[in-house]
């Protein structure tokens, strides 16, 4: 990678970042943290081309990496620290690890939120014990708010990445990967402010000099990639990967990433819809758009990692319930498996019900029917109807197309984006 901006180097440096600091931090979170499972997954290995090897990191209590991070730094406050209490701004999955572990040590934590949160991140947050404080309408507005406020109570802030401590204890996941498999070739992670890479990019490089540490960003929120290769590259959008969804990396992360990380690449919004199916359907786990960022660039670039030892980290399994739904669905609908088909009838009696009938003959399921007569183009005895159905794969659909058409019924094939 290239070489920071010389104006990063002001506060921490890679140098307040090592394998002993690591492992410092695995020995105090020990026994407070949920040591993952490591394991092959043999369809994803024949589906990729590479030997896929995923660490669970959504099997952690608030289902996600971040609490190693957040419980190392909370260790380390002095007295007078915790007494006092921790402050951060998160909308995410570190404002879950901090209450969590900051309740359970007896830490009060605090974590601004933008005003415009979802609710279901809100209440998990509080669940677990932190004082939620809503301000401002985007993360920089908090993140504001939450420096005032630290100054005003005298709180310690914990960054969620942006701190040697905070990565040290992210590191710790890639000591537990090469501890259950010490020969990998890769370390595919995602990236969002640089945390979780920066400390297993650290471990990698001092336990197995020769493995390749490859980074993952969303390609609507290209912030660290684009910093490092010195473009400019616009970040927005809503993609399913909220959890690396960062505009400004961080600068201690930036540094860290220029001098160990490998390569970074950025993956798209359908790759990552394929790889959160994937993971449901072959590994039974609900794994967020984040954690699957891995797992998506894998998918997207088969060549780059063919028969290479792969190490990915599912490194986070919270997901809204109704979008994972919509990924799923719209999963079977890039498969072929659902359909939606837009046929021109006549709006007379039986119409429909002739369509109905070839339906029938190929065996393909009816889901929901739409019909619109009022805003159409069509002369006004004719109607547009929707159907949404579903079929064992494409071909099946294929041939039932090909059938109405053959009945001279006009139909075109609704394609999703």
């Amino acid at each position: 990678m290239n070489a920071p901006n010389a104006s990063l180097t002001a506060g921490p440096t890679p140098a307040d970042l090592t394998i002993d600091d690591v492992r410092a931090a695995a020995a105090r979170i020990e026994g407070s943290v949920v040591k993952t499972p490591m394991m092959h997954s043999i369809t994803l290995s024949e589906i990729t081309g590479a030997e896929i090897w995923l660490k669970f990191e959504n099997l952690q209590f608030t289902a996600a990496y971040k609490e190693r991070g957040a419980l190392n730094a909370l260790l380390k406050l002095s007295d007078e620290q915790r007494k006092r209490g921790v402050i951060a701004a998160s909308a995410g999955n570190h404002s879950q690890g901090l209450s969590y572990h900051g309740t359970r040590l007896g830490v009060p934590v605090t974590i601004v939120m933008p005003k415009t949160t979802p609710t279901v991140k809100v209440m998990q947050t509080e669940s677990v014990g932190g004082t939620v404080v809503l301000e401002g309408e985007t993360y920089d507005d908090a993140y504001a708010h939450a420096c005032e406020l630290k100054e005003e109570r005298g709180l310690t802030f914990v960054h969620p990445f942006d701190d040697p401590d905070v990565a040290a204890g992210a590191g710790t996941v890639a000591l537990e990967m090469l501890e259950a498999k010490p020969d990998l070739d890769c370390l595919v992670t995602p990236i969002g402010g640089g945390g979780l890479i920066s400390g297993m990019s650290t471990v990698a490089h001092a336990l197995s000099p020769e493995i390749e540490i490859v980074g993952v960003q969303a390609g609507l929120f290209p912030s660290m990639f684009a910093k490092l290769k010195g473009i400019d590259r616009a970040c927005g959008g809503d993609t399913l990967a909220e959890g690396i969804a960062v505009k400004q990396p961080g600068h201690f992360t930036s540094q860290v990433i220029a001098e160990r990380v490998d390569d970074i690449l950025l993956v798209d919004e359908p790759e990552l819809e394929k790889a959160v199916s994937l993971l449901l359907q072959i590994e039974k786990t609900v794994v967020e758009g984040a954690g699957a960022a891995g797992l998506a660039a894998v998918i997207d670039n088969p060549e780059r990692f063919a028969g290479k030892k792969v190490g990915l980290v599912l490194c986070g399994g919270n997901i809204d319930t109704r979008l994972l739904a919509n990924v799923l669905l719209r999963d079977l609908a890039r498969q072929g498996r659902l359909a939606r088909l837009r046929v021109t009838l006549q709006d007379r009696p039986g119409a429909l019900f002739k369509v109905m009938r070839l339906f029938d003959e190929h065996h393909v399921n009816i889901i929901e029917i739409y019909h619109q007569r009022i805003f159409t183009t069509l002369p006004a005895k004719g109607l547009i109807t929707d159907i949404e159905c579903e079929a064992r794969d494409a071909e099946q659909v294929e041939r039932l197309v090909t059938a109405l058409r053959d009945a001279r019924y006009h139909v075109d094939v609704v394609e999703l984006n």
